[in-house]
């Protein structure tokens, strides 16, 4: 027992010193300090002449000192050894490469090659080697004659990488088809691929390319895969008709799922196409087989109503939510559409009493955890709504219990630092904020940030945080509605507190609010004040993007607003606009973007 313990201290010692030196070798070959990694890997290479790794590294390190006589004399050693690796002629091919020997070079990369037709096992470590020196065409010929000679290898993934890199669209997507085909589940990854070479306009070359070959796919053999790929190059364009289109055909050929359809949907209706979206819920209501699905349906026609229509029509929306609840009922199976029901009649119809008192009536009734927790945050969202802090804070406090490890914990959270803020109690808001700076929610925790840093910013100058105070107020009437009033304690900030470290954030919370209420010619002049005044400040990115919209899409001066475009891409190449900056400004410009 007593050698087995000595023997196996001995083994975990030694194993350690080899991880050790061999960290140290690569930190010295990264720094470009060759000399001392040869001496540590010349040892390595000693110790365990069957580690591959330190044998090639062995092999650089000695090309990065232009030893290539070495280099040549190493690989020669081991492929004349009884047990030849034919990757290495790849290596000693590189060597001569190296030392324009392109004759002997290409000779070596030949040899390899051969070598995968008696071997075809062999294939994915030549072709890998290929592809780490660039040897691009050399690693698709290993691939493709591997395919050929052996049915059972399949490079397609290899091959897509390496066209892509080389600009082949046609086969690179080829590839990635002929790979989805064998196999659905790599569908997914796929996809992710192919992001990087489709593009929003329907006339860029990748687009196109990928298009022609999904139809030409589609004539010859009518697959849903197809079907599939498409609707999801037409969602990439915000075509959604088409990919709706694809959808339907879909659903034909396979039956009663209508996920696709109900996904598109959501996606449809979150890019605010809602003349599609209502066409796309309509069939989902039409061929729903469940009662679930159904109500699923008109609740996403609610949604799409109550962007799409003027306070007038509030009382018919109203007798809308009535009649699905009657047909649907009004118990737990239902309990999604009758938050939406009281978040209209709480904020657009002007009925927070019944509201509230139907969103109590719904948590006596058997709901889940989840269910129980999403009532109460609409239910303390509209206390809120209507001032009654405590109360809200009391149900916020409660979610946070009920659904400890979701995120809807941490949005109560974060609700709770909010109403603490327009309650004007900015030490307690602080402390919930710093601790969604760690949320798991990238969102909530961008929110918490914003919040923190503008509550921190504008307490330091003013210990009685009275323009803070203000502002908390404004931001609380704009939550209510009332834009006028809250655009008046914008402008008693802005008199009052002129120079203070808040007038940058009530300069824009005032611009944003004079746009909604059509004010435009006083949107254009806060926005341009806050370029002239606060160039550098974080709100600037805000003010030159939304100044530019405002001249792009209400305005009709698009060379200014092509102007603005640009300062965002020269001035801000960090700022969120940025990527939709530059593609606006090539608009404007002309440019044929792809």
């Amino acid at each position: 027992m007593r050698i087995f313990i000595f023997s196996l201290l001995f083994i975990l010692t030694i194993t350690s010193v080899t991880a050790q030196n061999e960290a140290l070798a690569k930190n010295y070959f990264e720094q470009g300090e060759y000399e001392k990694a040869l001496t540590i890997y010349e040892k390595l290479y000693k110790q365990t002449p069957n580690r591959l790794d330190f044998f090639i590294a062995l092999v650089e390190v000695n090309q990065q000192l232009e030893n290539f006589t070495a280099s040549e004399k190493l690989l020669q050693e081991k492929l004349n050894s009884r047990m030849i690796n034919p990757q290495l002629y790849v290596e000693l091919g590189y060597n001569y490469s190296l030392q324009q020997k392109d004759s002997l070079a290409n000779a070596n990369y030949n040899k390899a090659i051969e070598y995968t037709l008696e071997s075809p096992n062999y294939s994915y470590s030549i072709g890998k080697a290929f592809s780490k020196y660039s040897l691009l065409d050399y690693a698709i010929t290993t691939y493709e004659k591997a395919m050929e000679n052996d049915s059972n290898k399949n490079y397609d993934i290899q091959l897509a990488e390496i066209y892509g890199e080389q600009g082949k669209l046609e086969k690179m997507f080829s590839s990635y088809i002929n790979l989805i085909e064998k196999n659905p589940s790599y569908k997914s990854s796929a996809k992710r691929k192919f992001s990087s070479f489709i593009k929003e306009e329907p006339t860029n070359e990748g687009n196109t390319i990928f298009r022609k070959l999904l139809l030409q796919k589609l004539q010859s053999n009518p697959d849903v895969l197809y079907n599939d790929l498409l609707s999801w190059l037409f969602i990439q364009q915000k075509d959604f008709k088409k990919a709706f289109t694809q959808e339907k055909a879909i659903y034909k050929r396979t039956g009663e799922d209508l996920s696709g359809i109900a996904n598109l949907a959501l996606v449809t209706i979150a890019e605010e196409d809602y003349e599609n979206a209502k066409e796309i819920v309509t069939f989902i209501i039409e061929h729903s087989y469940t009662p679930e699905a159904k109500l699923q349906g008109h609740q996403y026609l609610m949604k799409i109503a109550l962007k799409t229509t003027t306070k007038n029509d509030y009382p018919e929306i109203e007798k809308k939510f009535k009649a699905l609840l009657d047909e649907f009922g009004y118990g737990s199976q239902t309990y999604a559409l009758q938050v939406d029901y009281n978040h209209f009649l709480a904020f657009n119809a002007e009925k927070k009493e019944d509201a509230i008192l139907n969103l109590k009536t719904l948590l006596k009734d058997r709901l889940t955890s989840f269910q129980e927790a999403r009532v109460k945050m609409e239910l303390a969202d509209i206390l809120v709504f209507d001032e009654k802090f405590n109360q809200a804070l009391i149900y916020y406090s409660q979610i946070q219990k009920k659904v400890k490890n979701d995120v809807l914990a941490q949005e109560a959270r974060f609700k709770v630092a909010q109403t603490s803020y327009y309650k004007g109690d900015f030490e307690w808001a602080q402390i919930q904020l710093d601790v969604l700076r760690k949320s798991a929610s990238q969102l909530i925790a961008n929110d918490a940030m914003e919040l923190s840093l503008m509550i921190r910013d504008n307490s330091l100058e003013d210990s009685t945080q009275t323009a803070l105070k203000k502002y908390a107020r404004a931001d609380l009437l704009a939550l209510q509605n009332k834009d006028f009033e809250a655009i008046q304690k914008l402008e008693d900030i802005l008199t009052n507190h002129k120079g203070e470290k808040i007038e940058d954030e009530a300069l824009l919370k005032q611009a944003e609010l004079f746009e909604k209420t059509e004010q435009l010619q006083k949107a254009e002049t806060n926005y341009n004040k806050l370029i002239e005044l606060y160039p550098d400040e974080i709100v600037a990115d805000d003010a030159y993007y939304r100044l530019a919209k405002l001249y792009e899409d209400k305005l009709a001066q698009p060379d200014k607003a092509k102007d603005l475009y640009e300062q965002i891409i020269y001035n801000f190449a960090d700022s969120i606009y940025f990527v939709e900056a530059r593609k606006r400004f090539r608009t404007l410009r002309g440019d044929a973007i792809e």
